[in-house]
């Protein structure tokens, strides 16, 4: 009897003990994950860079005859035209000159007038034995000598017409004129540095600048062996110009020489491009981004910069699986484009890719996909990428 008792008081407790635990928390619900459809598609990419511009045609103005610097004609820095007077040497010694060479070119043509005349008296007689032959032979030779004389007189009225002309230095081309070496009143000499009077930049069209170094060109090479690339020859790509303030120059240009080695100092390949520049906004030194257009991904997945986890064995995104599990995936990334990433190998068309929500989540947890709203720009994403 006693036994019994004791038995009903334990359960008595047991009873109160059950009764007092805080009841069980149900099992959490699958997490709310937003998702996207995985589509691969062609993807234009740019490859932008650093470029400074330089012009397409820098002619160093020079003094072709020594003389008195009389005026400068321009204003320094100003745009010039071809055929504008820049300086202008004195005249007058050159005048002097000229006109010494035409007098003796007078002179010469007077004497040979007097030859000729000689020689065609002194030619009938000899036909006729009234003279020697060798009064025919010199008054021939005097003749010739006279011709000969005044063809130099002659080239030497050219020469002096020349160094006349010399005396006012032109702009052979449009373009920018630097600042004067030299200052009106000062002896020119054509044989030593002070020949260099300065320069003129053309504008129109202006060089662009910039170098790629060889590990882009190795992996380019290797993504168009590969097809994952598709990029036209070197000189079909177009140029976009973005200036410092972030502004896109109206004007595209194209890739006019790519240097045959790289450099031993950097490691790179100096490249160059020509852009239209008419209005002179594109001045000599500037430092710009040159942007390539022209290649694609044929069958590029891009996916946001956000989907894309890293841990100490690569990148690797989740997705849901078609139990609306989520399961993570190691992927291979390639360039970063724009606010997204390129992948290159892992992601398969029709994957339902996880975009948000990805922090809390394990393998197999159970997850509700709610689909990721188009953005207005995904249709100009492609056009407006930028590979880094």
């Amino acid at each position: 009897m006693h036994h019994h008792r004791l038995l009903a008081t334990f359960a008595a407790v047991a009873l109160l003990a059950a009764c007092g635990d805080k009841p069980q928390t149900p099992a959490p619900g699958p997490s709310e994950v937003t998702v996207m459809r995985v589509e691969p598609r062609e993807t234009p990419v740019t490859f932008e860079y650093t470029a400074q511009t330089e012009s397409s045609q820098l002619v160093e103005i020079r003094t072709r005859v020594s003389g008195f610097l009389d005026q400068r004609t321009y204003k320094e820095g100003s745009l010039v035209k071809a055929g504008q007077t820049l300086f202008q040497i004195d005249r007058k010694p050159f005048e002097a000159q000229l006109a010494a060479a035409r007098g003796e070119l007078a002179a010469q043509q007077a004497r040979l007038e007097v030859a000729q005349a000689t020689l065609a008296r002194v030619r009938p007689l000899a036909e006729k034995n009234a003279l020697s032959k060798k009064d025919l032979d010199d008054a021939m030779g005097n003749e010739r000598a006279a011709a000969a004389a005044v063809e130099v007189a002659r080239a030497n009225v050219m020469s002096a017409e020349l160094n006349l002309g010399y005396t006012t230095i032109k702009s052979p081309i449009k373009g920018l004129a630097s600042f004067a070496k030299v200052q009106e009143g000062s002896y020119l000499n054509a044989n030593s540095q002070e020949a260099l009077l300065t320069t003129v930049a053309a504008l129109d069209p202006m060089r662009v600048n910039f170098a790629i170094s060889e590990n882009d060109i190795l992996k380019y090479r290797e993504d168009i062996a590969k097809g994952v690339l598709m990029g036209p020859q070197y000189d079909k790509y177009q140029v976009e110009i973005e200036l410092t303030d972030g502004s896109t120059y109206e004007y595209k240009g194209h890739i006019t020489f790519a240097d045959t080695s790289f450099s031993q100092g950097t490691g790179t390949m100096m490249i160059r491009a020509e852009v239209a520049n008419p209005q002179g906004v594109l001045m000599p030194g500037q430092f710009v981004r040159a942007r390539l257009l022209g290649a694609s991904y044929p069958k590029g997945i891009l996916v946001p910069q956000r989907a894309v986890q890293q841990s100490g064995q690569g990148y690797f995104v989740w997705l849901v699986d078609k139990q609306n599990k989520a399961q993570a995936r190691p992927i291979e990334v390639g360039r970063w484009i724009g606010d997204q990433w390129l992948v290159l190998n892992g992601l398969d068309a029709g994957d339902t890719l996880i975009v948000d929500g990805v922090m809390l989540l394990t393998p197999g947890a159970p997850v509700k996909a709610v689909a990721q709203p188009p953005a207005p720009s995904d249709k100009a994403a492609g056009a407006a990428a930028t590979a880094k």
